[in-house]
């Protein structure tokens, strides 16, 4: 080991001629030590509710969506099928979304129709999110439908109800008859079996699922015509090699799309309220790194013998500087070691016990705040404070003169 870290170590560690110097240094370390460890808190807790969103999001959406680059429908058409046919891929599921208006007992609402064929359950999660009655959209006499909770909340109706839901939707072909304007939709009528939560607004206000060949004669799609495609794959399969496989297959046509990139603009939103949260415990942490400074320009002060003994003996001023440039950026590197082991601590126990709850735990989807600890937080993390600790040590280190 050079010289300047053992001095510096030993500064740190040894008592100072003046008892302040001490409790300032202590206080440096511990206020460094504590936004370290809120930092790979916050970011952990942020990790947390990304994964439980991910999780909900995929209860529903499948592991791939194809969709057309431009346009609204593709066309099923052989070489497209035999592409989608790969040896990594499960279960093809094409599928149809389009708006309706749906009514039951005088209530009316908007509704985004699905209409899925009989693979739709072995493609998603989605009988893992029913909680009123079961999942079907067709039991072999009558067509059937499931519904969001909060759309089922809109139109008052159960699981359990025997009235029939009424569905309309405007007819694309034709003329508009003016004397019958009921004339200028498609109608049909069918049984609600179950409701499911995903807890987003996004689906449980918005969604409705019915049979795909119901969404085929009530949008006048042909058995060739689809609004996207969906597929599961293999368990054990690259997800991203498939992907990047089927997009080097389909070309400039097709759009394939995994869970993350389907809700593209939440995840955004999310991972940047993460980083604003990040950097504003930065700026506190530039605070705390800050009373280095004092404490370190105390300690100059006190040395001043030592620095010119240390002149004496050969210690040129660069090399001096070094010495407290190390001594300072040991105050903030010991609060991040501190800082860093506290936070994996706290998060540890959070993650096995859920101390931190989430409100009374019944009126919430988590009981308690959810931790998902990355060591890449921890090393950026580790990286911003060290680099702010040398930052600050840098300014009293610099100013110092031997020949004073």
């Amino acid at each position: 080991m050079r010289i300047e870290p053992r001095i510096a170590l030993r500064y740190l560690v040894a008592k100072k001629k003046q008892n302040a110097i001490n409790i300032v240094s202590g206080v440096s370390c511990m206020a460094v030590a504590v936004v370290t460890a809120a930092m790979i808190c916050v970011l952990s807790v942020m990790n947390g509710f990304a994964d439980k969103i991910e999780e909900m999001f995929s209860q529903f959406d499948p592991e791939l969506r194809i969709q057309p680059a431009t346009g609204k429908t593709i066309t099923l058409s052989d070489s497209l099928m035999a592409v989608l046919q790969d040896d990594d891929v499960a279960i093809v599921a094409p599928t149809i979304e389009e708006t309706a208006l749906v009514e039951f007992r005088g209530k009316q609402t908007p509704a985004m129709l699905k209409g899925v064929d009989t693979t739709y359950c072995e493609l998603t999660h989605i009988d893992q999110i029913i909680i009123d009655g079961s999942y079907a959209v067709w039991d072999g006499a009558f067509e059937r439908c499931v519904m969001g909770l909060g759309l089922a909340n809109t139109l008052g109706i159960g699981a359990r109800f025997i009235s029939p839901v009424h569905l309309y939707t405007p007819k694309r072909v034709g003329r508009v008859n003016m004397l019958r304007p009921d004339e200028n939709f498609h109608k049909a009528g069918l049984f609600i079996s179950g409701i499911f939560a995903v807890n987003q607004a996004k689906y449980d206000d918005q969604y409705m699922l019915v049979s795909l060949p119901l969404a085929r004669e009530l949008f006048e799609y042909s058995e060739r015509e689809a609004t996207a495609v969906e597929l599961r794959l293999k368990d054990g399969t690259s997800l991203r090699q498939t992907q990047k496989r089927l997009r080097a297959k389909l070309g400039a046509d097709y759009v394939v799309l995994n869970r993350y990139e389907q809700q593209e603009d939440f995840f955004r939103i999310q991972m940047v309220e993460k980083w604003l949260t990040a950097l504003l415990l930065v700026f506190i942490l530039l605070i705390a790194t800050l009373n280095s400074i004092s404490s370190l320009s105390m300690l100059i002060l006190d040395k001043k013998e030592d620095i010119r003994i240390l002149n004496t003996m050969g210690a040129d001023e660069a090399m001096i500087r070094r010495l407290f440039l190390i001594e300072g950026w040991l105050i903030s590197a010991f609060g991040a070691l501190f800082g860093t082991l506290l936070g994996l601590l706290v998060c540890g126990i959070q993650q096995h016990w859920g101390i931190l709850r989430l409100g009374n735990g019944a009126d919430y989807v988590l009981s308690a705040y959810p931790v998902h600890i990355l060591p890449a937080d921890i090393l950026l993390v580790l990286a911003v404070v060290l680099l702010l600790g040398w930052a600050a040590a840098w300014i009293p280190a610099h100013k110092i003169k031997v020949d004073e």
